[in-house]
């Protein structure tokens, strides 16, 4: 059943909030995300070859470990955001946003009437038809957070454009393919992209759409918050589990 999104009540009240990727395709993985503190979960249907059963069951996991979870599509994809929704998801992220209009579009798939034109149903967000499904659908336009991700320098270059289309609930920097676009790959600290991730961060903040950060190296972190950003995603749980067998294998020795 869709309930309060807290990720969103927590951005509205100015609260710092910590997310990760969920590259495994796992409940379990997101369920130990949840109790090691985290408030959000982004599953990823993006690089990781997953069923949609596995993805409810994400979701299921996510709401059981009280977190948001958000779900990364490959593309902007009517059919499916609807089953990804319907899922019990409270949030699409879009990577390699470039344009308004693919924003436009994201609302119409993802918002009900008369903001968009998801297609109606009664399943397991709306408790499957219990209570007054008018009220759902309301209750599913507020709370459903629509989350674009800047990684090209065009996305870059129409970030005012991109961020001008009403109803988005946060815009995640995307640092690594946004190097690439640049002509620099995986050097994600160079001035080019660092500028563009500045960039991004003032068009977010001149709209009011929270801006969230991926630190990357020490002193990141540090500098996001003076500049008054309360959103980061620590990395993915893949990368974070690969290293910490790397570093207990090096105990030993």
């Amino acid at each position: 059943m869709l309930t309060i999104n807290r990720l969103q009540e927590k951005l509205l009240k100015g609260q710092e909030v910590f997310g990760l990727i969920a590259s495994i395709p796992a409940a379990l993985t997101v369920e130990m995300i949840g109790h090691a503190g985290y408030d959000f979960v982004i599953i990823d249907m993006e690089h990781v070859m997953i069923n949609p059963e596995t993805v409810e069951h994400m979701i299921r996991a996510a709401e059981a470990a009280q977190i948001t979870p958000l779900v990364r599509v490959p593309e902007v994809d009517a059919k499916e955001i609807l089953r990804v929704l319907d899922s019990g998801a409270q949030g699409i992220v879009v990577p390699h946003v470039e344009s308004r209009e693919q924003m436009v579009e994201l609302v119409q798939a993802a918002k009900y009437s008369p903001e968009g034109k998801r297609s109606l149903n009664s399943g397991r967000p709306a408790a499957f038809g219990k209570g007054s499904l008018v009220d759902y659908m309301k209750q599913a336009n507020d709370q459903i957070m629509l989350v674009p991700m800047i990684e090209s320098e065009l996305g870059v270059e129409r970030i005012a454009d991109i961020l001008s289309v009403p109803g988005l609930g946060m815009v995640l920097e995307g640092a690594a393919d946004l190097s690439q676009s640049c002509g620099v790959p995986w050097q994600t600290d160079a001035a080019i992209v660092q500028e563009g991730l500045q960039r991004v961060f003032e068009a977010s903040r001149e709209a009011k759409v929270p801006y969230c950060a991926i630190p990357r190296k020490a002193g990141e972190y540090g500098a996001w918050i003076e500049q008054g950003v309360h959103a980061f995603v620590l990395g993915d749980e893949r990368g974070i589990a690969f290293r910490a067998l790397q570093a207990r294998r090096s105990d030993l020795y």
